[in-house]
C-alpha cells in the first residue's frame, strides 16, 4: 500500500455502550454499521466489500443486504479488525473492490446471540496447557507479565499506575463505563484475581460494537467527513499458546507488526502524536511501548508512572480510557481504532491538541496475534 493511497471515510460506534440486553450479536453489527453508513453519506449498496471477526460475514452480509465482491473473515481474537483494516487497503489497492465496511459487534456482557471461541479438546491449549489449571486469560496472562517484573524490575504499582491513568482519561470521555478517579492505592486494595492483577488491572465485561468504512483516497472528497489516511500497516502472530512465547518479556507479533508499520508509513517514533494500545489487562501497554519502540526495554512502568502517557503528557496512550475504563466487549481493537480516528479528525471527547500521526496497536488472544496500523490527518 501506498502511504496515504486509503482513506477511512467512516466511523462509528453502536448506539449504546455497555449493556444493552435487548440486541443480539449480530444486531450490534448491524447498528454500528447503520451509524457508519450515515456518518459518511453513503447506501448501503454502495458497499462492496465487508469484513467482520466473531461473527460470520456471510451471516451479515445477509442480514444488512450486502452481495460483496470482496470477504474478510479473518480471526485471530481482538486485533482482527487491524487485520481487517490491512487487508482492505490492499484489495482496494488493487481493485477487488471500492468501498469496504469493517465490523464488530459483541453481547459481551449480556450475551444475547453470542457466538462462541475457543479450539475444543483437540485443540493446542486444550492439551498442553488446560491439563494444569489455568482459568482463562486473567490466569494465563499473569506468566509473561511475572516474568518480566522478575527479569525488569516492573513494579506492582507501575502496573496499577497504568489503571490510575486511564481512568483519568476515562473521566473527559461520557460514554466510559467508568469515570470515578482512582488512586494506586485504590487499584491494589480490589478483589485479587491473579496475581498480580486486581480486578481494576482486568479488563470490563460490556456490550457494544463499532464499524468502519474504507475506500480510495481519491474519492475521499466525496463524502463529508474528514478523511483519516492509513500511512502503515503490520500484522503477525506468535502462537496459540502463552507457553510457547519466544520472550516472556516481549511480544515478537508486536514486534513484526509494528516495525512493517513503521517501515511502510516513514513515520518516525517522535513524529506519533497519539497512540492507541490494546489493554485487556493492564500489562499490555507496557509491552506494546516498548515493542514498538517509544521505550527501552524495562522503562515503560517508569515511563507511565511519570505521566507520560497521562493528560498533558508527552506521549497520550488510550485517550478513550482503553479496555480498562471506556469499554471492553471481548475483542476491543476496533475501539482503539475507532478513538484513533475521533482523534485525527479532531471530535475525541478527550482531544490531543493538533493530533496529526495516532497509532492503534492491538493484541489476539494472549499474545498470540497482533496489528499495527499508523494513521494521519493529512495526505503525504
Amino acid at each position: 500500500m501506498k502511504p496515504g493511497s486509503i482513506a477511512i471515510v467512516g466511523a462509528a460506534e453502536t448506539t449504546e455502550l455497555g449493556k444493552i440486553p435487548g440486541m443480539s450479536q449480530t444486531q450490534l453489527h448491524a447498528d454500528a454499521a447503520l451509524n457508519a453508513i450515515a456518518d459518511c453519506g453513503i447506501k448501503m449498496p454502495d458497499i462492496d466489500g465487508i469484513a467482520t471477526a466473531g461473527e460470520s460475514p456471510i451471516n451479515l452480509a445477509h442480514y444488512l443486504g450486502i452481495v460483496p465482491n470482496w470477504v474478510d473473515g479473518t480471526g485471530v481474537g481482538g486485533c482482527s479488525f487491524m487485520l481487517h483494516v490491512r487487508h482492505a487497503a490492499a484489495a482496494i489497492a488493487e481493485g477487488l473492490c471500492n468501498t469496504v465496511l469493517i465490523t464488530h459487534g459483541e453481547s459481551g456482557r449480556s450475551g444475547v446471540g453470542r457466538g462462541g471461541f475457543g479450539g475444543g479438546s483437540a485443540s493446542l491449549a486444550a492439551q498442553f496447557e488446560s491439563p494444569y489449571g489455568p482459568m482463562g486469560p486473567p490466569s494465563m496472562f499473569t506468566i509473561p507479565v511475572l516474568r518480566y517484573m522478575k527479569d525488569l524490575g516492573l513494579t506492582i504499582e507501575q502496573l496499577a499506575t497504568v489503571a490510575v491513568v486511564q481512568r483519568e482519561w476515562a473521566a473527559l470521555n461520557p460514554r466510559s463505563s467508568y469515570k470515578d478517579p482512582l488512586t494506586v492505592d485504590d487499584v491494589l486494595n480490589e478483589r485479587m484475581i491473579a496475581y498480580p492483577f486486581t480486578k481494576l488491572m482486568c479488563c470490563l465485561v460490556t456490550d457494544g460494537g463499532g464499524a468502519l468504512i474504507l475506500t480510495a483516497s481519491e474519492r475521499a472528497g466525496d463524502f463529508p467527513t474528514k478523511p483519516v489516511y492509513l500511512l502503515g500497516t503490520g500484522e503477525s502472530v506468535e502462537t496459540p499458546m502463552i507457553s510457547q512465547m519466544e520472550d516472556f518479556t516481549s511480544s515478537r507479533a508486536f514486534r513484526v507488526a509494528s516495525r512493517r508499520a513503521f517501515e511502510e508509513s516513514g513515520v518516525t517514533h517522535s513524529d506519533v502524536d497519539h497512540l492507541m494500545i490494546y489493554d485487556a489487562f493492564a500489562h499490555l501497554p507496557i509491552y506494546g511501548l516498548e515493542d514498538l519502540g517509544f521505550c527501552e526495554r524495562g522503562e515503560a512502568g517508569a515511563f507511565i508512572e511519570e505521566r507520560h502517557t497521562a493528560i498533558g503528557g508527552r506521549l497520550p496512550v488510550n485517550t478513550n480510557g482503553g479496555g480498562l475504563s471506556y469499554m471492553h466487549s471481548g475483542m476491543y481493537g476496533m475501539y482503539a481504532l475507532q478513538e484513533s480516528v475521533r482523534q485525527l479528525r479532531g471530535t475525541a471527547p478527550a482531544q490531543v491538541s493538533g493530533a496529526k500521526i495516532s497509532i492503534a496497536h492491538g493484541v489476539g488472544g494472549m499474545f498470540a496475534a497482533s496489528g499495527t496500523i499508523v494513521m494521519g490527518n493529512e495526505r503525504p
